[in-house]
């Protein structure tokens, strides 16, 4: 992995710099004041009369977009870079952060500077990111749009991230591991036990060895070989937390290292999510990190993960069942089909301990999107539809382009191809996923035209509502009690905040930056797409104001208010659920959007 220059840092910097006082300003942490006399200039009054201005235009939901570099007044008196931790250390104050969170902030900023300008050392143009597959797009992206400290990964090394990290784009062999049956349990989708699993994901040649190691072992300890469920492990997480959490039954042959995967893997941009290079038609594998990023330790929690294949079984039958999501729509639910989850039994003797050490060890298998796509078809996940080329055009306008079709013809494709799914799940059968830039995946047909999706993340990301529902009856108990249940306004933020405020906030804009249509036309499509799915199914419609999908304006999500003042700097015993802090509301351009066509 390449390390950053003094260009690609500096470049780093500029850009943090701006997303910080752009979402700061947006969340209300910071409030800009316009400089009477100067249009579209503003000024960042901070402690002791520092002062940042800046240019900037409004957008909508009163999104900022900075088109200048901010300034500090006066300079840093030793001559250091005014960027974006010299901001941070004026807002201090502003902010209310004592000293450890300071420290704490500028320590996953410092690691985000770092890895953007790591990427940045390896430029690709547009038209170059829309040649890649996309497991080597993954690397290109830019983290959470949301989030200022985006690439904390806090808990890895130097090392651990040029090797780990999805901007690295290197690969990954995991090691394999046979647990007993007093700690680890195994769930799949019907049909699929643990040995098809495992005929299916290992070569014959390898699961021979891996059997005659735990042979091995269990000739030594006494345990039965049949008496253990197969998994992997991160490599990281293995030195990290399990040879040294998990030291008593590595000692009394609970837990049997069984030797490194012959498989490469490469990590998604979720880190924890891993795609198999060598067969990519084998399952990307999901499994825990000790390392917190983007607000949460990322582990994996007992009971969901055992429940992973009962959700997806669940989601899998809806689709089956109904021809709308079947054969006229192109979605499909990348289905949790396996999971080994793994307790510990000191810390389950432990219920206030901080929650990462409930979810020390699990593994879920996921199918790969390359099942769902036919010839000539490709898939790239819809965050990488913000990304730019370092020829400063858009990778939305080289796949505009290449399709032949007009900007407003391949947009209301995409639309169409994105949100009746989403609406019809929501609608019809009261399920909300969490569809952000990471887990909905765009399907692409060979002129590169949107022609579907495919979303991801189920056993903690899928959520219902809170009364009976004909169809939660098929669901199994130990799916029931996992999913959490919402009042269907809140349940509707599974669009408003994580497509419409927390996507297309971005994109919007985008696309008008680079000419192709303007914020307003660009919601009158959105608007016009979910008109005609209420259009389709009146039955349905007539939820809509329970959900507030049209309504005049609907909370503020703020991740950075959580991240930065909601405690998120503290090892809690209790995880976040829900849909995040919020504060205020923003007006919702479907209200007003109105198709002139």
């Amino acid at each position: 992995m390449n390390r950053p220059t003094p260009a690609t840092w500096a470049a780093a910097g500029r850009h943090l710099l701006a997303k910080a006082i752009a979402e700061f300003a947006y969340e209300e942490l910071l409030t800009p004041e316009p400089v009477p006399g100067q249009d579209g200039t503003y000024r960042l009054a901070l402690a002791d009369g520092v002062t940042w201005t800046f240019t900037a235009t409004r957008g909508t939901f009163g999104t900022w977009h900075l088109t200048s570099t901010p300034t500090r007044h006066p300079a840093p008196a030793d001559g250091t870079d005014a960027g974006p931790e010299r901001l941070l250390l004026d807002a201090r104050p502003t902010l209310g952060w004592d000293g450890p969170t300071t420290a704490e902030v500028l320590r996953e900023l410092t690691a985000t500077r770092t890895a953007d300008a790591t990427a940045l050392t390896r430029p690709r143009t547009a038209a170059e990111l829309a040649d890649l597959d996309h497991l080597d797009l993954e690397a290109h992206q830019d983290g959470h749009p949301c989030m200022l400290l985006n690439k904390g990964r806090l808990g890895f090394s130097g090392r651990d991230a040029a090797t780990y990290s999805p901007e690295a784009a290197g690969a990954v062999r995991l090691t394999w591991a046979a647990v007993h049956h007093s700690l680890a349990r195994y769930s799949g989708t019907p049909g699929l036990d643990a040995d098809t699993l495992l005929s299916e994901e290992l070569d014959p040649h390898t699961r021979g060895q891996y059997a005659a190691t735990l042979d091995k072992a269990c000739a030594a300890t006494g345990h039965r070989s049949a008496d253990y469920h197969w998994m992997p492990v991160h490599p990281f997480h293995w030195d990290e937390a399990v040879e040294t959490l998990f030291a008593p039954y590595l000692a009394d042959g609970r837990i049997v290292p069984l030797g490194e995967s012959p498989d490469r893997y490469r990590p998604l941009q979720s880190i924890r999510t891993l795609a198999n290079l060598d067969h990519p038609h084998r399952r990307n594998v999901k499994v825990p990190l000790l390392i917190r990023n983007t607000l949460v330790w990322r582990g994996l929690s007992t009971e969901p993960t055992h429940a992973a294949p009962d959700v997806s079984h669940w989601l899998h039958a809806l689709r089956a069942a109904d021809p709308y999501l079947s054969e006229e729509l192109r979605f499909h639910p990348l289905g949790e089909v396996a999971a080994v989850s793994v307790h510990h039994p000191l810390y389950a003797d432990v219920p206030d301990a901080p929650y990462r050490y409930h979810e020390l060890l699990g593994a879920v298998w996921r199918e790969p999107v390359a099942t769902h796509l036919g010839d000539g078809e490709r898939a790239r996940t819809m965050a990488a539809l913000l990304t730019t080329g370092s020829d400063d055009r858009a990778l939305v306008s080289e796949l505009i382009h290449r399709s032949g079709r007009t900007a407003e013809d391949w947009l209301s494709r995409l639309l169409a191809a994105l949100l009746p799914g989403l609406l019809h799940h929501l609608y019809a059968y009261g399920v909300a996923f969490c569809p952000h830039g990471e887990n909905t995946v765009i399907l692409y047909d060979a002129t590169d035209t949107p022609i579907g999706i495919a979303v991801k993340d189920f056993a903690e990301d899928v959520n219902l509502l809170p009364e009976d529902h004909p169809h939660y009856a098929t669901l199994s108990e130990r799916a029931d009690k996992v999913l959490l249940r919402w009042p269907a306004g809140e349940l509707a933020h599974s669009l408003l905040s994580a497509v419409f405020a927390g996507h297309f906030r971005y994109f919007a804009p985008l696309l008008e930056r680079h000419g192709h249509l303007s914020e307003t036309r660009f919601w009158q499509l959105v608007r016009a797409e979910t008109d005609a799915y209420h259009r389709r199914f009146p039955q349905h419609a007539r939820h809509a104001a329970a959900y507030g999908l049209l309504a005049p304006s609907f909370d503020r999500v703020a991740l950075n208010r959580e991240q930065l003042l909601g405690g998120a700097f503290h090892d809690r015993a209790e995880r976040d659920e829900g849909f995040d802090v919020t504060h205020g509301r923003i007006p919702n351009p479907l209200h007003t959007a109105e198709d002139p066509a």
